[in-house]
């Protein structure tokens, strides 16, 4: 009976781990959108955010480009601020996009 339980907790931990993957499941616009941002050069503010499935709907991937970055800055300099690229922002009204894939770029605020 012990052993059951132990195992039912884990395999509910387990579960629930899977779901958490920060930035990796989000729904905007009620698609999934992968994201993946990647410092650019030698500062770790300035970053480039891209973003997938864009055909699902360019509001959705905008929104997630920026949660994603958002994410980023808070996590890496406790601040949500963002200084986007002329163009390359999640409101700017073109969106730019290689190949179905969304290009945003920035640069966190630092203090």
């Amino acid at each position: 009976m012990m052993r059951s339980m132990t195992l039912t907790a884990l395999a509910s931990v387990l579960a629930l781990a899977a779901c958490g993957a920060p930035g990796k499941r989000a729904m905007f616009e009620g698609h999934y959108y992968p994201t993946k941002l990647k410092k650019t050069g030698d500062r770790p503010e300035v970053f480039t955010v891209t973003v997938g499935d864009v055909v699902q709907g360019v509001a959705g991937a905008r929104e997630a480009g920026n949660f994603e970055a958002t994410t980023y800055c808070v996590n890496t300099f406790g601040d949500s601020d963002i200084t986007w690229q002329p163009g390359y922002g999640p409101r700017d009204s073109h969106a730019i996009t290689e190949n179905g894939i969304l290009i945003l770029r920035g640069s966190c605020a630092i203090w």
